[in-house]
């Protein structure tokens, strides 16, 4: 990210934490209880060693202190169809390969992991509303050659925070599980900053390797 000048961010998407209808917890309070008295008897399933469902596990894990076997995939596809036949229990998915599922019953959603809830499912609760302080999100954002000039920066910017506000763009970035992510280049790129960190701590602790 050091050659790359951050325009704005675009978009902000939560993972889903779902379960296999088997897991008899509805809330997160209810699955940390289960979790713990059944230590290591969970298998979270992953699209990947180093993937942001993988890394948004370890975090959980690191802040609730429970114990789930890491189980990678090479993708969201394989690991949604091993947790819909109950071959693993948890998944930290995101919406485009969960949603429909959870509207039709057969994975059970326990929270969003952004730290407000996600208007695709406003009656999902969050994993900040159980476990305070956890937020995590993928984020997508628009940047430019480290070289561009300030004039460009600020006239791209202000041309996406302009698009961001159109009624249009936010109702399909809900249908997606997602929501606008507005603000200056500034913004963006203390955004960019903190997750760098943030996520760097998560890696160090978990020793979580991409594949």
């Amino acid at each position: 990210m050091r050659d790359i000048f951050p325009i704005a961010g675009v978009m902000r998407q939560p993972n889903i934490m779902v379960v296999n209808p088997s897991v008899p917890a509805r809330t997160i309070s209810e699955f940390i209880g289960y979790a713990k008295a059944n230590p290591g008897k969970l298998n979270m399933a992953t699209s990947g060693n180093g993937a942001p469902s993988h890394l948004c596990g370890e975090l959980f894990k690191t802040m609730t202190g429970v114990d789930m076997l890491h189980v990678p995939y090479r993708g969201a596809g394989p690991a949604t169809v091993d947790l819909l036949a109950g071959q693993v229990q948890v998944f930290f998915g995101g919406p485009t390969a969960t949603i429909e599922y959870i509207r039709t019953g057969k994975l059970r959603a326990l929270a969003v992991t952004t730290s407000i809830r996600s208007e695709a499912l406003p009656e999902v609760s969050t994993v900040s509303e159980f476990v305070p302080g956890f937020e995590a999100s993928s984020w997508y954002g628009i940047g430019a050659p480290i070289n561009t000039s300030r004039e460009i920066v600020e006239r791209l910017n202000s041309e996406v925070n302009a698009a961001l506000s159109d009624a249009n763009i936010k109702a399909r970035f809900a249908d997606l599980g997602g929501m606008v992510l507005p603000g200056s280049s500034a913004n963006f790129g203390k955004l960019i900053a903190d997750e760098t960190e943030k996520w760097g701590k998560v890696v160090k602790f978990s020793g979580a390797k991409p594949d």
